[in-house]
């Protein structure tokens, strides 16, 4: 786990090695035991490494391999690296470390592109052909890890944090309408490419990108999650599915165990973190380190699910850290966690993440965490509205869209109006595409490849990353979620959601933990905003910055003002605090 950085010219000059030192250095808390800068004319690297797999130099980035012709760098682990190493070595390769990153080198030397599709892990990876001039980025099927990238002037510099791309230079920072239409429409969410940032674009996710020496390039997608059903999935049992999900999600915990350092959980008290620790129970884990965090609680909701997470950690006598986080701290800590996000996210776990990484990282540099199984197994109160749907494009729209086309152009600056309501367009594209029949298929597919990227995942990687600490996420492992789309709508949406994956828990852990109501990360004073932090968002979005920027409509801001918590969107989300996060975002960043 690591940052990475680099720039590729195609304009005939030699790659800037001062620019690429400065994103390295904006990358510290990605990777803070060691760095390395190489250039090779055109192309140079950058890495910031945190030690996880082959603690010796000998698996230093960026790393290159004289006798293949390659140089690369990466960020992320392959789980299944000693097994692809062994392959290689019958084949003839011979290796001077035991790290994942030359097991990389080796595999596209051998397989190429296709040497991605034999990867479980979670990755992004830049590599250069020497004699050819190619270069290469590639992102693993999720998108677990990030990859950024800015092209201008012949010149294309990539990154794994958008902030370090500014810290680069020669970035256009001008907002980009659209990606601010699905910034205010799906609570934070940007589908790759787009960023908020004109000048900042993303690799999506299962993408192999090619660059031949002159500039031209090519995309080729080695992977998509399939929904369509056989004759014998239709006719499967609940008890078969159960059965084949809890065997898939045990290999899954099982392969993200690997690793030359202890591997612990973020412990939330719900089914999925739960279960996770239940089934390294059963692969022999002993004084398992367990974290959970909690806040104050705000106009009656509770902040934390303490009661849930002591149950789990008492069950199967875990080393449990509970970590309570008073209204002073979260407030005094908000700037550190906001400049932390490559993209402005609005969830408020964010501050909870960021929070309870910094305690973890005290202790450990790797856990395993449940995001994924809501959008895998049909776990959010939307997809039962859709079983069924004659229009299921419009009862998703009005489940999980924040704002209705009218609502938009109260609230947005007519400056950056779209000519047309993009992310409803997005989702229509999305909807359309063969392989997911099921009204309640095109949702969770949709919700796999784009929301799930884009929301839960990169809020994991960016908070944890920015101390230093690698999360693992099983309920993203493609066979775990290639098996989930072949259940059938049905098995998923039983007991108010993820049924087929609470009957594969009642096998592992107590029900106490399964039967209970869904929670989610409560941080009841990021939405419920008052005092204090009523204050804090309306001096951001009435600063100098924001009054020349003129995102949104004054009369809509005053409304807000007035009543902050009257405004609440469709999942629970205030209203004020997501326009006041993007603008504290950009002022954070200096934009």
């Amino acid at each position: 786990m690591c940052g990475i950085c680099g720039e590729v010219v195609f304009n005939g000059t030699k790659a800037d090695v001062v620019r690429i030192s400065r994103m390295t250095d904006a990358m510290e808390a990605r990777g803070p035991d060691s760095m390395g800068v190489t250039q090779r004319g055109r192309v140079a690297f950058g890495h910031r490494r945190l030690k996880i797999i082959d603690l010796s130099d000998h698996g230093a980035q960026p790393m290159t391999d004289t006798a293949l012709g390659l140089s690369l760098v990466f960020n992320g682990c392959i789980y299944n690296y000693k097994e692809l190493r062994a392959e290689l070595i019958e084949k003839g390769y011979s290796f001077f470390s035991t790290s994942d990153t030359e097991v990389i080198l080796k595999a596209w030397s051998e397989w190429g592109k296709d040497c991605f599709s034999r990867f479980h892990g979670m990755f992004a990876v830049a590599i250069h052909e020497h004699d050819s001039g190619r270069f290469h980025l590639a992102r693993d099927r999720f998108g677990i890890k990030p990859l950024y990238y800015s092209e201008a002037g012949g010149r294309l510099a990539f990154a794994s944090s958008l902030p370090a791309l500014l810290a680069g230079g020669n970035i256009d920072t001008s907002i980009d309408r659209v990606a601010l239409h699905h910034y205010m429409s799906w609570h934070a969410v940007v589908p790759a490419p787009r960023t908020i940032l004109n000048g900042v674009r993303k690799l999506p996710a299962a993408t192999v990108r090619t660059f031949e020496a002159d500039g031209r390039s090519s995309d080729f997608t080695y992977w998509e999650p399939v929904f369509a059903k056989t004759p014998e999935d239709l006719a499967r049992s609940a008890e078969e599915w159960r059965d084949m999900v809890l065997e898939g999600l045990r290999k899954s915990v099982r392969r993200r165990m690997v690793a030359d350092v202890p591997v612990g959980v973020l412990l939330s008290g719900g089914v999925d973190s739960s279960l996770i620790v239940g089934l390294l129970a059963e692969e022999g884990q002993r004084d398992l380190a367990t974290f959970s965090i909690g806040f104050e609680e705000a106009h009656g909701e509770k902040g934390d699910e303490f009661q849930y997470s002591d149950l789990i950690a008492e069950h199967y006598g875990t080393n449990h850290h509970k970590i309570f986080i008073p209204s002073s701290e979260l407030q005094d800590n908000l700037p550190g966690a906001i400049r932390a996000m490559s993209e402005p996210m609005v969830s408020y776990d964010n501050i909870g993440f960021y929070l309870l990484s910094r305690e973890v990282s005290r202790h450990i540099k790797v856990v395993q965490s449940g995001q994924g199984a809501d959008e895998v197994f049909a776990g959010y109160h939307w997809y039962p509205k859709l079983t069924g749907s004659n229009k299921p494009l419009q009862d998703y729209a009005s489940a999980f869209f924040d704002r209705t086309e009218e609502q938009m152009a109260e609230a947005v600056s007519p400056a950056y109006h779209c000519e047309k309501d993009e992310s409803l367009a997005f989702a229509e594209a999305h909807f359309a595409r063969p392989g997911a029949e099921d009204p309640v298929d095109k949702a969770l597919r949709l919700d796999t490849n784009v929301m799930l990227v884009d929301d839960p995942v990169k809020r994991v990687d960016n908070h944890s990353m920015a101390w230093g600490l690698e999360a693992r996420v099983p309920f993203l492992d493609h066979e775990l979620v290639e098996l989930a789309g072949r259940i059938p709508a049905e098995f998923k949406l039983a007991q108010e959601g993820k049924g087929v994956l609470k009957e594969a828990a009642r096998k592992v852990v107590p029900s106490a933990v399964i039967d209970r109501p869904k929670g989610y990360f409560p941080v009841p004073a990021l939405k419920y905003i008052q005092g204090d932090y009523l204050d804090m968002v309306r001096d951001a979005l009435s600063s100098q910055a924001a009054r020349e920027r003129g995102l949104f409509n004054t009369a809509y801001l005053d409304k807000l003002y007035a009543d902050p918590t009257k405004y609440i969107t469709p999942l629970r989300g205030s209203e004020l605090w997501q326009v006041a996060l993007l603008e504290m975002w950009l002022q954070a960043q200096e934009v």
